[in-house]
């Protein structure tokens, strides 16, 4: 049964007798420590979290979700099978493409790319490859006039710019009378694009022209493509789906999703996380540890004052109730501060660690590691909840053993002493 009484001692009994300071400073550096470990956890979890956003979003803006190629390296009629996947609710859209090696010329400068050949409008849907380009526009790949969008890391290499003419060369032979010749193709560069530095360096190894340019250039018959790239309502479920489709599909494509190349990547992201949250958890069970002592030492200074309230009619549940109040409030105190200053810090830890750069003029994160060239935070309630609901449990925890060897002394004892 609950008494008033035991939250009131409980509530008096977190000061320290003015003759013991001691006692209560180690309720202080308890409390600090929670708050602390409460902090940083929830800073690096919402970092992490950035991290995870960040990249995710890095990847599958570009990346390809589910992708669809015949088993001899092309798909005929390609129109019949994207009506087919009109059927399937978790594909919102599809775009043929035509792919193939290639390299590129101007002025004596050359570089390998990898050649798209795609619909702009259908590769929009699927990759938003408009929100990318930074000079010109993808509706500037028109069939037949042989435009070409290079990666702003291509143009760079080969010093193009919008308007000019390249020489895109393929490992594909002509024969003529005087033997065999590589063939060639004049583009006019209409667009430059930037996605920025990730895991297949699109930049500096990428360039889209028209699918009915390429078809010529790669000498494709008629409606064949390379394959048919997939966006799904949920990219989470793409092995489901692709799953789905290579028993609907059976024996005539290879089906093929993001999980196969990147799927062991966010799965390191995600252990990573989560031996993150175990070990910064030490931190707060260090400051629990601390509580332990500072109830323990409590427990024996105030040995009479336990005697007197059970000679009062105090029950040992009552007894034990108290310095789990006591050690409660220390407890609720670190996790409420923690959890307030990890807040204020995860939403400002962006412009905190920019402003740190500035100061010592150096950079703290490279997009060639991360991809990104700044601290991202995403604080997500979830975190915020477990990370609190843990400390609480450590720290109620941590009053277990005080409290039971308070309940537990005999006052009869205790005052034939005093």
């Amino acid at each position: 049964m609950y008494h008033p009484i035991v939250l009131y001692i409980g509530l008096r009994y977190t000061k320290a007798k003015q003759r013991n300071n001691f006692i209560s400073f180690i309720s202080l550096v308890s409390m600090g420590g929670i708050a602390l470990g409460v902090m940083v956890l929830i800073t690096v979890l919402s970092v992490m979290n950035g991290f995870d956003y960040e990249i995710r979003e890095k990847v599958f803006s570009v990346a390809r979700q589910v992708t669809i190629s015949g088993y001899d390296g092309a798909i005929s009629d390609w129109q019949g099978l994207e009506k087919k996947l009109q059927k399937y609710d978790e594909v919102t859209a599809s775009a043929p493409f035509i792919t193939g090696q290639g390299m590129l010329s101007k002025d004596g400068l050359a570089t390998g790319v990898l050649i798209n050949g795609i619909i702009p409008e259908k590769e929009n849907q699927v990759m938003g490859l408009n929100r990318f380009i930074v000079q010109g526009s993808g509706q500037s790949l028109v069939a037949g006039s042989f435009g070409i969008i290079l990666g702003e890391g291509v143009a760079s290499l080969i010093n193009a710019s919008l308007g000019d003419r390249v020489v895109l060369i393929v490992p594909r032979a002509t024969i003529t009378p005087l033997g065999m010749e590589p063939r060639f193709k004049r583009f006019t560069v209409v667009g430059i694009f930037h996605v920025g530095n990730g895991f297949a360096n699109y930049d500096t190894t990428m360039a889209f022209v028209h699918l009915h340019d390429a078809g010529k250039l790669f000498r494709v018959q008629g409606d064949d493509a390379t394959g048919i790239n997939l966006k799904l309502r949920d990219l989470y479920r793409a092995p489901l789906v692709s799953r789905e489709l290579r028993k609907q599909l059976v024996g005539q494509y290879t089906i093929v999703d993001w999980t196969n190349q990147y799927g062991s990547f966010f799965k390191a992201i995600q252990m990573e996380k989560t031996t993150m949250f175990v070990v910064l958890l030490f931190i707060i069970a260090i400051a629990a540890f601390n509580l332990v002592s500072s109830l323990v030492m409590s427990v024996t200074d105030r040995q009479s004052d336990i005697a007197i309230l059970r000679t009062l009619g105090a029950t040992p549940k009552m007894i034990m109730a108290i310095f789990i109040v006591q050690g409660g409030i220390v407890g609720l105190g670190g996790t409420l501060l923690g959890v307030l200053g990890g807040i204020i810090l995860a939403l400002n830890a962006p412009t905190l660690v920019m402003l740190l750069e500035k100061i010592l003029h150096t950079s703290f994160i490279s997009a060639g590691i991360y991809f990104i060239d700044y601290l991202p935070s995403k604080l997500i309630f979830y975190d915020i909840l477990r990370v609190g609901l843990s400390s609480l449990s450590m720290s109620l925890l941590a009053t277990i053993y005080p409290a039971w060897q308070a309940a537990i002394i005999d006052p009869a004892l205790v005052l034939r002493h005093e």
